[in-house]
């Protein structure tokens, strides 16, 4: 985590006074300023106010809950890193993260380690595009590592992922066997039927031929 969150400022939003004013406290040695919110009403007040760079919100709030505040916001501002805090974690919740393009999920209880883990999450997002639109229905997140396909949450087998992930970052290249074997295999012997394998379960689970085989050299992902 590098320091330019000193210049930004967040919105923590939270019903629980408590886990509210312990969060701020910790939270306002990262940022320049830190608003604080008790529901999703007030953060709107907050949000139309002072437009801060970064929201950590609570899912259930009374009068309006966090992810109803973040589609409200959503609707005029897609760049905005929101994070969420939640007890819940039914993939439900998870796959309307993403189609909201929310950046963390921090599970309750909050500790001091879980926002670190957040704030570094923020500071990478805050260089990179982390959500990938490879066609109209489908979606990756690579902060998360969740790829959605018509508002389902698709899983992947770890090597899967690995080489999902490798894939969807470097879109707009062919990756080579040799990264393949480094980032998938760790360095082990990768052979080339294990490899035709693992493409083809990927292939199925995208729904088409969204991989494509450069003879000699390596794969690509394709991104309609």
């Amino acid at each position: 985590m590098n320091n330019e969150l000193l210049n930004l400022t967040l919105l923590y939003v939270e019903d629980d006074k408590i886990i509210r004013e312990n969060a701020v406290e910790y939270l306002c040695d990262y940022f320049k300023e830190v608003y604080q919110a008790k529901d999703g009403v007030e953060a709107l007040e907050v949000y139309g106010a002072k437009k801060p760079d970064i929201i950590i919100t609570d899912i259930k709030m009374p009068r309006l809950d966090g992810l109803a505040m973040a589609k409200k916001i959503r609707r005029e501002d897609k760049k905005t890193p929101i994070v969420i805090t939640t007890a819940f974690t039914d993939t439900e919740y998870l796959m309307e993260a993403v189609e909201l393009q929310l950046i963390k999920y921090i599970v309750k209880p909050i500790t001091s380690k879980k926002l670190t883990e957040a704030l570094t999450l923020i500071s990478e997002h805050l260089h990179i595009d982390s959500i990938l639109s490879i066609d109209r229905e489908k979606r990756y997140d690579s902060l998360n590592k969740s790829l959605v396909i018509d508002k389902e949450l698709v899983t992947l087998t770890h090597k899967e992922l690995q080489l999902f992930d490798l894939l969807a970052k470097n879109h707009h290249r062919v990756v080579n066997y040799e990264e393949i074997e480094n980032c998938v295999w760790y360095g082990d012997y990768m052979s080339k039927d294990a490899l035709r394998a693992l493409i083809r379960t990927l292939r199925k689970k995208l729904q088409g031929d969204y991989i494509e085989n450069v003879s000699g050299f390596g794969y690509r992902l394709i991104v309609k």
